[in-house]
């Protein structure tokens, strides 16, 4: 009772008192790696100097590698302004909670890793071995495969993004064999018959090895087994390139009349369509660029080559079977991987961390083919005779 005003309060609860609010508790930053490429004369890296001050105003360290942008013309300095910090030893980029590389790990690379850290790189399932898998497990890595990350329409996201850099490149590489081997250039010119591309696979890659193609003014037809793919080419190109099922025969006159073949189809563990028979009837001096060709070949006679030795001639047509065919334009790859993989790295604070970004992501989980040393991927363990775990059943 207060002035004849009756009140259940005291009056030191009357009194106006702060306000609280609620404070959304921010989750641990984590360090990212970036190591040094040291396979295949891989010139590309996963993040730009731009990137890097990005995520370091975000609060991330990043530790780089001595030299790792030198192959796409980022220079130290240029990431150490940008916030990164530049360590002379392998072990030390190894050793951070996000390690992000373009190839995978070797197995001596892998001895470096910390156990439970996150590996993000490619995968290259063709060129692995049940003992690769079986020494990541031993380090208890969680493992994520650039091949299998998909987008909101279930795309591979960044295979595609490659494969438009790849198709555009295999031409553009392919015109300078060319002129090389027998002084034609790729291309259409008045007067002159225009060069004629054969272009093996209608996906991204094809799609993209034709538009390049076309806007050389060189003559194009595409293969490839799925109509649905030949229909959406032909509409995506007005309908100007012939397209056809790979039909031996047809396939085999094509070749002969080819200057140029792009084989942009993944054969995995299928057997090439081109026979060596059809490349000895192809005309001296063609090209042949196997591109996914770490996916299987797309002709009998292909094999990897490397940066230092591109192409070889065999039955005298000259033979290209990069495996990272965008090595060649780094700065340009390297920009664009850099850019993808910085909205996933931005997400980690809205997500609150790996762990929930793979419960709420389902591109994360099934991009994930190794959890904490456990085998994710349905897929690969069939093929390599490994222990499959459901994902959904470890994260929750």
């Amino acid at each position: 009772m207060s002035g004849n005003i009756f009140t259940p309060f005291s009056e030191q609860e009357l009194l106006p008192k702060e306000e609280k609010l609620e404070v959304i508790k921010k989750n641990p930053k984590f360090s990212i790696g970036i190591p040094k490429e040291t396979c295949l004369n891989e010139r590309r890296t996963c993040i730009t100097p731009d990137a890097v001050q990005v995520l370091s105003q975000h609060g991330h360290e990043i530790r780089i590698e001595a030299g790792a942008g030198l192959g796409s013309f980022f220079t130290d300095q240029q990431y150490s302004e940008a916030g990164a910090i530049i360590v002379d030893s392998p072990s030390e980029a190894f050793s951070q909670d996000l390690v992000m590389k373009i190839n995978p790990p070797t197995l001596e690379e892998i001895n470096m890793l910390r156990p439970c850290t996150y590996l993000i790189s490619a995968l290259q399932i063709n060129l692995r071995d049940t003992a690769y898998f079986m020494k990541l497990a031993e380090k208890k890595v969680n493992a994520i495969a650039f091949e299998f990350i998909t987008d909101d329409y279930h795309q591979r996201a960044l295979v595609r993004l490659i494969g438009e850099i790849a198709g555009t490149a295999s031409v553009l590489y392919s015109s300078e064999l060319l002129s090389l081997s027998n002084g034609l250039m790729l291309g259409g010119i008045t007067g002159v018959r225009p060069t004629e591309v054969v272009i093996i696979g209608a996906g991204i890659v094809g799609e993209f090895a034709a538009k390049a193609a076309i806007g050389l003014g060189a003559t194009v037809k595409v293969f490839d087994n799925s109509l649905s793919k030949l229909r959406r080419l032909h509409t995506l190109v007005d309908g100007r390139v012939p397209t056809s099922i790979i039909d031996p025969k047809e396939l085999a006159k094509s070749l002969r009349r080819a200057d140029v073949v792009i084989g942009a189809l993944a054969r995995m563990n299928q057997q090439p369509v081109i026979t060596e028979e059809m490349v000895v009837k192809m005309k001296k001096g063609s090209v042949i660029i196997d591109i996914t060709i770490d996916h299987g070949k797309v002709s009998e006679t292909s094999e990897l080559t490397t940066m230092e030795q591109p192409y070889f001639i065999k039955h005298e047509v000259i033979h290209c079977g990069l495996p990272n065919l965008t090595s060649r334009i780094p700065r340009t790859t390297t920009k664009a991987i850099s850019n993808f993989f910085l909205s996933y790295l931005l997400n980690y604070d809205q997500e609150g961390g790996f762990e929930n970004m793979l419960v709420h992501t389902n591109q994360m989980k099934d991009s994930l083919y190794m959890y904490k040393g456990r085998h994710t991927k349905k897929s690969i363990c069939e093929r390599f005779n490994l222990t499959y775990h459901d994902i959904n059943l470890l994260i929750f």
